[in-house]
């Protein structure tokens, strides 16, 4: 060890491992920090040059010109880590320099000779080697976005920064579970409501939690819900409006042409249910990480519009205070992130039983929604929508929620029947044997349930932080503070269908 406490390429690798440790932001559990850095320090050790780069890049926080840090590209590109699969110059730019990073926002400086876009047999993992940026347009599906914004890529803020807008929608990469981004309109509406700000609840300077950590990405809707949306539902999408004042709506943003225009359909279509509507539009659930906290909360009727915020008033009516829900189990990091939640969300209901959200907070909240998940092209629970201070987004239609109950319901009859008729011996198939046909994919059919179905009348939404592959956590349930909203006229509908 040199007289300055910085390692070489010469000295022991634990040595150099405890020094590059030393440097990590702190988005990573410890142990898997520890794993990441020690496998690539041994992967160096017979390249010691690359390695002197790597400790100087780190170590002076790239304030030194550093050369390319290699290691070997894998087959499918990924690198495994304590039993987690990630892009290497991803794992590495997270443990160095943005714990929140989305693996579709790197891009390698001109300078990089082997950055893993260049796909070449080796790949640079260098952090200092690569900018965060968001592209102004991403491929999704084959669906091109693209905007009239500067052709410039924006830099990308941490979760705890003011979450500003990017110009356009954008997609995080990657082939399953990912984020959808709902940017607001280019003017930021004016605050309907003003809240003094609590004594309690000073403001925060911007910094970043560690969590807990985990890679693979998991659905966030059930399996056993349907896979696909039908294309042929009779359904045409809706544009996600946005506000520009309280009850005002200007010309959506740009949009792709598969998207549908929307004439005030609430105007001219008939109540799906002749039945009252229930006494309470909604009912709210608060947690922290895996755990409810306080009691639900019920929205009457009487109020389409409630708010959730994080403030210490008393809830009541129209409005529900997270502030004043105390947790004897709460973690710094949870603490820290509730003191972000701010002036919160807006949910409207409208019509019959859509809704539509508001972000009012400086943060962006991160929404389940089966609605947006179709709007966007995508299977059920197959994406994480983030919805940026000031939009004004619908979340839940209640039309195409009621046919894909009449959908799913009808397929598991029909399921059920077939393979009744299988077992049976009525339909003899070409595998049958004894009469028994193999009826997997009817069992898997058949098996959807009343749980299944009523997932679809549930809204998921967590405050500041994300899930997903894209952050450090892989379900909502790892997030520090998020509520579970329950539609009761969808969940009414689905009573009567039973």
């Amino acid at each position: 060890m040199s007289i300055t406490n910085t390692p070489t390429s010469n000295d022991a690798c634990l040595s150099i491992v405890h020094s590059l440790m030393c440097h990590r932001q702190g988005g990573e559990s410890e142990t898997f920090a520890k794993r990441a850095i020690e496998s690539l320090v041994k992967k160096l050790k017979e390249k010691k040059d690359e390695l002197d780069s790597l400790i100087t890049a780190i170590t002076t926080n790239g304030a030194h010109p550093s050369k390319c840090v290699t290691i070997q590209r894998t087959l499918d590109g990924r690198l495994q880590v304590a039993g987690r699969k990630g892009f290497p110059h991803v794992i590495y730019a997270r443990l160095w320099r943005w714990p929140d990073l989305h693996k579709n926002e790197l891009k390698h400086v001109k300078y990089c000779q082997f950055a893993f876009d260049l796909k070449c047999d080796s790949v640079c993992v260098n952090p200092y080697h690569y900018e965060r940026v968001v592209s102004p347009g991403i491929d999704l599906s084959g669906l091109t976005l693209t905007g009239s914004g500067p052709s410039s890529s924006l830099i990308v803020k941490d979760e705890y920064d003011f979450d500003g807008p990017p110009n356009l929608p954008t997609v995080d990469g990657g082939h399953s579970l990912q984020t959808i981004q709902h940017p607001p309109s280019s003017s930021r509406p004016p605050q309907t409501e003003s809240y003094p700000t609590p004594s309690l609840l000073p403001p925060a300077e911007a910094s970043t939690s560690a969590s807990t950590q985990s890679f693979p990405a998991i659905p966030a809707g059930s399996g056993s819900v349907s896979s696909s949306w039908p294309r042929n539902s009779g359904f045409p999408p809706s544009i996600p409006h946005h506000t520009n004042g309280h009850l005002q709506h200007h010309p959506p943003m740009p949009h792709p042409t598969h998207y549908w225009p929307v004439h005030n359909e609430l105007a001219f279509q008939p109540p799906i249910s002749n039945h009252p509507a229930p006494d309470y539009w909604c009912s709210i659930a608060y947690f922290e990480m895996d755990v409810q906290v306080g009691e639900t909360f019920k929205v009457p009727s009487s109020c389409p519009i409630v708010t959730v915020d994080g403030y210490v008033d008393p809830s009541g009516g129209d409005r529900f205070c997270l502030g004043q829900l105390s947790n004897v189990h709460r973690t710094e990091a949870i603490e820290r992130a509730r003191l972000h939640i701010g002036k919160g969300v807006q949910l409207e209901c409208k019509g019959e039983g859509d809704v539509w959200v508001r972000c009012l907070s400086d943060h962006a909240v991160f929404v389940q929604s089966y609605y947006l998940d179709r709007e966007a092209g995508r299977a059920p629970g197959d994406a994480v929508h983030k919805i940026y201070p000031s939009a004004y987004i619908k979340v839940f239609d209640l039309r195409q929620c009621h046919r894909q109950m009449q959908q799913q319901a009808a397929t598991a009859q029909a399921a059920a029947a077939a393979q009744a008729a299988a077992v049976a011996g009525n339909i003899p198939g070409p595998g049958s044997v004894g009469g028994i046909a193999p009826a997997i994919s009817l069992s898997a059919a058949a098996g959807i349930g009343v749980d299944d179905l009523r997932r679809l009348c549930i809204l998921r939404m967590s405050f500041v932080k994300g899930w997903g592959p894209d952050y450090p956590r892989q379900s909502i349930k790892e997030t520090p503070c998020w509520i579970e909203i329950h539609l009761h006229r969808a969940l009414q509908l689905l009573d009567e269908g039973q």
